[in-house]
């Protein structure tokens, strides 16, 4: 499996992420942290990941990135980096 890169995090809320490196536990980084290049290449790499099912009807890579997007917006879904694997990835709300 091929490593993500770090994505930069964009400072214009004064929220700073920083990786500690005691820590193994993941990281929720705000999507609304993320510039918007870097967040279509987050949900691109996402979408395009092997074994993604989206039922009977096909979707462009478009309407895909779309959809995570808005359910990173309605808070649905959340981006997570593993500092252990230096990967990210988009993980469902539970609860």
């Amino acid at each position: 499996m091929r490593k993500a890169r770090i994505i930069p995090v964009r400072r214009s809320r004064g929220i700073k992420c920083s990786v500690d490196a005691k820590t193994d536990e993941p990281i929720v980084v705000p999507h609304t942290e993320l510039a918007a290049d870097s967040l279509r290449a987050v949900v691109e790499s996402f979408v395009l990941r092997e074994g993604t099912d989206y039922g009977e009807r096909e979707y462009s890579l478009d309407e895909k990135v779309a959809r995570v997007i808005r359910q990173l917006e309605r808070g649905e879904a959340h981006i997570v980096f593993d500092p252990d694997t230096e990967s990210v990835d988009i993980a469902v709300r539970r609860g």
